[in-house]
């Protein structure tokens, strides 16, 4: 093979992988437009208003739908993933009865800085502590979290007791003892072989790789929590052990909490099993309605 031609293949070879990279990217990215959210609303009683902020280096992005006079429900999605993950509980006329609604985008995803994610659960609580400050008034507040979302919303609630009433963990990554270790997680933070990865995946491990020294800087903050909580976990969840939901028993010494067990129920409750967020939801909103 002459010289020539070799240029010729590694050419066409890194053109093809540069391509594949793209596509790949393009696939995976778990978010929505602003054209998209537009559409999905708009043949919606209630429509869903786009927000974003900028917090340093940050740009948070949000959006709400309904009645700002209602109680405050907050949906925070796992890894990775997006507001998009919610978008149909945005819709929800039951809920929307009893609150005002709000799905975001975690530093990394969706619009919130692609890509970059913050590992800082501490950080990240400060987030949507902007969010409440910007929007909460004297309303309650329940938070909603989903997997990466359960340790988010519990670090909101310790770091601001007096900000959130409610607490709704669905399949929450919380028992640092139960973190995986995932062989392939450090080579995949190195500087090269990260920005191989699309950019979903990309901000997923780097937060997940950090997660487990995270949650155990939060074993000392879990009595700070007052907030009456449902933890909702499924027996045959492979992502998230279900030993969490044993550790929230074990951890939420001050908090009134409830259980949703479901044995045959897997990772994925917020497409498979709504009905159970938007019923511990609707009991959260019932319990405040009666202070």
């Amino acid at each position: 093979m002459t010289r020539l031609l070799r240029r010729r293949f590694l050419v066409v070879g890194l053109v093809g992988m540069a391509c594949l990279l793209f596509v790949m990217d393009s696939c995976f990215q778990f978010r929505m437009s602003k054209t998209e959210v537009d559409h999905y609303f708009a043949d919606k009683p209630h429509k869903g208003v786009l927000h974003s902020f900028e917090s340093g280096y940050r740009r948070v992005n949000y959006v709400q739908v309904g009645d700002a006079e209602l109680p405050l429900v907050v949906f925070v999605h796992g890894s990775p993933g997006s507001l998009s993950a919610f978008i149909d509980f945005l819709s929800d006329t039951a809920l929307l009865k009893r609150a005002q609604l709000i799905s975001i985008d975690r530093p990394g995803f969706g619009s919130s800085n692609f890509g970059n994610a913050e590992p800082s659960l501490q950080k990240q609580s400060a987030y949507i502590k902007s969010i409440l400050e910007e929007v909460k008034g004297k309303r309650p507040v329940i938070l909603v979290g989903h997997s990466m979302g359960g340790p988010v919303i519990a670090r909101t609630a310790m770091d601001y007791p007096d900000m959130v009433d409610g607490l709704v963990l669905v399949a929450g990554s919380i028992d640092p003892d139960l973190e995986p270790n995932e062989w392939y997680r450090p080579p995949l933070a190195t500087p090269f072989l990260r920005w191989l990865l699309p950019r979903s995946f990309r901000a997923s491990n780097q937060e997940i790789y950090h997660l487990k020294p995270e949650l155990q800087e939060m074993l000392p903050l879990w009595p700070k929590i007052k907030a009456r909580t449902i933890v909702i976990q499924g027996g045959k969840d492979d992502l998230v052990s279900p030993g969490n939901a044993d550790f929230a028993k074990r951890m939420l010494v001050n908090a009134p909490v409830e259980f949703m067990l479901v044995p045959d129920m897997n990772h994925f409750v917020p497409w498979n099993h709504p009905e159970l967020i938007r019923e511990a939801v609707l009991r959260l909103l019932k319990e405040e309605g009666k202070n």
